[in-house]
Parts: C-alpha cells; structure tokens; sequence
C-alpha cells in the first residue's frame, strides 16, 4: 500500500456511546479518548477523513426535548445538525492532543439531500435513542406519538432513514482534504435535507430539513466516493462480518467480493446496512473497503484484519 493513502473511517455508534452506558458527557468524551490514539496512528502514516454516528446523541436530545413543556421540541434535522457540532468538537480536540500542533483540522456541518418520494419515509426504520424494555418503549412511543420497534433484547424508537443523494459541503471538503486538513464530516449521516416545492408558480424551491436519519454508513460511502478515497473502513463493536452470527454455526469472513457478500443473509438493522456500503464503493470505484473493530484500525488499514472487501 502506498504512503498517505487516502482513507476514510466510519466509527460506528458504540465508538462514542456504548450499550448500557450512562449517556452522559463524560462517558462520550471518555470512549473518544479510547478511540482517538488508534485514529491518531492511522492519520499519522495516512489521510484520514472520519465520519461517525449519531443515533444515541439525537435520541437523547429528542427526549430531552419533549419533556420540555414550554415549546415544540426541535426538530431531528436541528438535532443532527447540533449533533454535528458536538460529536466533532469532542473528536477534533481529542486527536488535536495526540498528533503534532501543525497538523490542521476542521468539523465541517454537512448537509445532505434526500429525496422526498423516497420509500424510507413509509416504513421507518433506523434506530435512534436509549434503549428500553418493551413495555416502557411501548408507553413512551404512546406519549410521544413515535414509532418503535425490537432492537436485539431491547426496544427503540425507530424514524425514516432515506438514501443520501448529494452532499452539499462536498466541494469545500474536497479544499480542506487537498491541504491535508483531518475532515471530521458528514456526522451521523449528515443533515437530511430536500428541496419543498416552489410556493408559487415559477418560484425557486426551497431547502428544508427533514425528520429523519440518514444512515451514516450509507453517507460514509458516499463522502468517500465524491472525495476518492483509496480505502473506506466502518469501525465497529465486532472484530469482523460474520456468517450466523450469535448462532453455533457462525463464521468469519476475512475476504470477501461484492458478489459473495451479496449472496448471504445479514441483520438489516446492524451488519446489512455496512456489507450494502461497502459493496457498493467497491462497485463503484474498485477500491477497497474493510469492517472490523477500532481496536484493529491500523491493521484494518494494512489489509490484515477485519473483512476486506475486494473487487
């Protein structure tokens, strides 16, 4: 592999907040300062652009701000973009602690349009939030008016989670990453936006946010396409993609084409959402693509570790 190879790292939700957890400030700062010496090994021999989730952060916003009595809770796309901020800031001042002072950084708001007829907005699938056993989930869904569904053992509310079309900051992305900038972008799938019909014949369509989340490893692949990326890596909570996971029968894949991954079965709401991704950069652009844990991030990055995703 070739120096400063041009990589972009997905940290998945359990890199920030973790199953169980107390979702508090010091938890998410104390699970970035884990994760943020192997960031900093990978940014030290390669070009690293990092994305993250988001889906605990804004639930637990959404919560907070529906016990709010004295106004409208703010909206999911607000919550992204606040979400943005805050998760960025806390990677960004992290990693500025470990690597040298000259090397820059920036955590740029990104917006993303989606498309309004998209079939997401039927069937609402992604999760976001605490967890809750079933009664409880189904009590508060009653109060809120939201949508929940199973999440493993547990419960979660559940909102629409529409494919990502463009991204809108992509061209000043694009600067920052060609001055060797650490672009932490595209947070938790960036804000969902769509262009509203015009309000009068001939008018110019307006831009406004959505209540949904786009999913971030679909937004990951497409930061790293629209940037040419060598390598697009989805950190998570296991140390590669397995067969019958959970199952007697369950086995590791350590190398695997598009076309084997798309003949097996994966758990739509966890591991089939990242195979589709990185099926589909390699597809589109026959680089490489990797899922495996943070703890093995430099070997991911190596081709040693992890499920490598060839053409």
């Amino acid at each position: 592999m070739p120096d400063r190879t041009r990589v972009v790292v997905a940290l998945g939700g359990n890199a920030l907040l973790r199953r169980g957890e107390p979702m508090t400030a010091e938890a998410q700062r104390g699970n970035v300062q884990q994760a943020a010496p192997l960031l900093a090994a990978v940014a030290t021999r390669h070009q690293l652009i990092v994305t993250h989730g988001n889906g605990p952060q804004v639930g637990l916003l959404a919560l907070q701000g529906a016990a709010h009595t004295g106004s409208d809770p703010f909206p999911l796309d607000m919550l992204g973009a606040e979400t943005e901020g805050m998760i960025g800031y806390v990677i960004e001042q992290e990693l500025g602690n470990l690597l040298p002072p000259e090397i820059p950084f920036a955590t740029v708001l990104t917006m993303i349009e989606v498309d309004p007829a998209d079939p997401a907005f039927a069937d609402p699938t992604k999760f976001v939030g605490p967890v809750y056993d079933e009664d409880r989930a189904r009590k508060v869904a009653e109060e809120k008016g939201w949508a929940v569904k199973p999440d493993g053992r547990y419960w979660r509310r559940v909102v629409p989670s529409p494919e990502p079309k463009r991204i809108f900051e992509i061209r000043p992305i694009r600067w920052l990453v060609e001055k060797g900038t650490i672009v932490i972008c595209a947070g938790g799938g960036g804000v969902p936006t769509m262009y509203a019909p015009a309000a009068t014949p001939g008018g110019r369509s307006r831009l406004v946010g959505v209540e949904a989340v786009i999913d971030k490893d679909f937004a990951g692949e497409l930061l790293a396409r629209e940037i040419e990326a060598d390598l697009f890596v989805m950190a998570t909570d296991v140390d590669a993609v397995y067969l019958g996971w959970g199952t007697p029968q369950q086995r590791r894949l350590d190398r695997a084409t598009p076309a084997e991954l798309r003949a097996m079965d994966f758990a739509a709401g966890s591991m089939g959402p990242k195979v589709e991704a990185a099926c589909r950069f390699v597809e589109r652009t026959g680089r490489r693509a990797a899922i495996g844990g943070l703890a093995d991030i430099e070997r991911i990055v190596d081709g040693t570790a992890g499920t490598q995703i060839v053409t």
